[in-house]
Parts: C-alpha cells; structure tokens; sequence
C-alpha cells in the first residue's frame, strides 16, 4: 500500500533523542505523496535539550509539512469531528504518554488527538521509546497492545546492558508499521532482535 493521498498525523513526545531519527521519516512520507499533520506535545514545543532547540524542531516538522503543528489541547480536539486523520503516528511516544492512553487519560495535544482518532475507529500507531518499557511502562503496553484499533511499530531493547529494561521502536519500521495498520493489521514481528542505533 501507498501513503499517496493518505492524511497521516504524526505525533512526537518527549523522548527528545529520538526526534532527530524521526524527522527524515517525515520528510520520505511526506515525499511519497502522504498529507502529514505535525502534533507536539508540550515538551517538545517548550524544551531546549542537547538533541535540538524546541523551536528549531518544530520549525523543521512545519517546513517539511507545510502545515502548522497542532500545539495545544484545543487544536487538537477537531481531530475527531472533522475526521483529520486515516491514521495517527505516536513516535516517539514517551512511557508518561503510553501510560496516559492506557489509562484514557487526554490531557496533552497528543493524547487528545489520539482520543479524538479511537472514538471514529480510526488506527492508532505507537512508536514507544521509553526507559522503563521492561519496568513501569510494561503494563501499559500489554494494555495498549489489546487494544481495538492500536498498533505499534516493531520495538526491542537499544541498550541490553546499559540500559536493560529501555525499550525503542525500530524509526525504519515508522511507514510501514502505518500502512499496515491502515489495512487493519499489526506490522510483524512487533519483538525485533537488539540492533544498534
């Protein structure tokens, strides 16, 4: 399947090393025709961190989209009445926001606009990258991973050693993981091997 035409949301959290991975992907989606909405959450759009100025980051998602990111609670409650999205991206997603939307909780851009997306029945993609994805955070995966209509990206552990229970999604797998989900399925196998950054 092809992203042409597609209108995609992409949504990006706090796991601010990881943005820099994300970005090309955008620009290849959007490139091969997709129609991609930024959304942001407030740590991305208000923190400045050793990976990227927070206005730099939203500037650069802005120009590659030609779209304005939906920065706030408010912009991002229409997402489910004017039926924005085909499918909505979350990566990176952070393990505060995993546990919000385990829990349904909306009080984020983000998880508004995933709420805003579930209740139309629409596909929802999590690209977790999280510390404690093996600790704290693994509940809300296994709640999310039954959920109808959530997807996630192929994801394993970057740092056995160092980092033992951190889990990322796998940023190459991000297009295909939502052309699946946007024919209904779960990219396989969602449990990838270890692989260097």
């Amino acid at each position: 399947m092809s992203l042409k035409g597609r209108t995609i949301g992409i949504a990006l959290t706090g796991s601010h090393c990881t943005i820099p991975e994300v970005l090309p992907v955008i620009e290849e989606m959007v490139a091969a025709g997709a129609i991609v909405t930024p959304i942001i959450s407030h740590s991305v759009a208000t923190t400045d961190t050793r990976f990227g100025r927070a206005d730099d980051v939203r500037e650069r998602l802005e120009r590659i989209t030609g779209t304005w990111a939906i920065d706030t609670i408010a912009k991002a409650e229409p997402v489910g009445p004017k039926r924005m999205f085909d499918c909505l991206a979350i990566a990176p997603c952070t393990g505060n926001t995993l546990s919000k939307l385990a829990l349904g909780i909306s009080d984020t851009p983000v998880t508004m606009a995933a709420k805003a997306q579930l209740r139309n029945g629409r596909p929802v993609v999590i690209g977790i990258s999280t510390n404690d994805g093996l600790s704290g955070s693994a509940r809300n995966i296994a709640t999310l991973l039954c959920r109808k209509n959530v997807y996630f990206v192929p994801f394993g552990q970057d740092d056995p050693v160092g980092k033992p229970t951190s889990l990322v999604f796998r940023v190459s797998d991000l297009e295909k993981a939502i052309e699946e989900a946007l024919d209904g399925r779960q990219m396989q196998p969602i449990l990838v091997e270890r692989w260097k950054r």
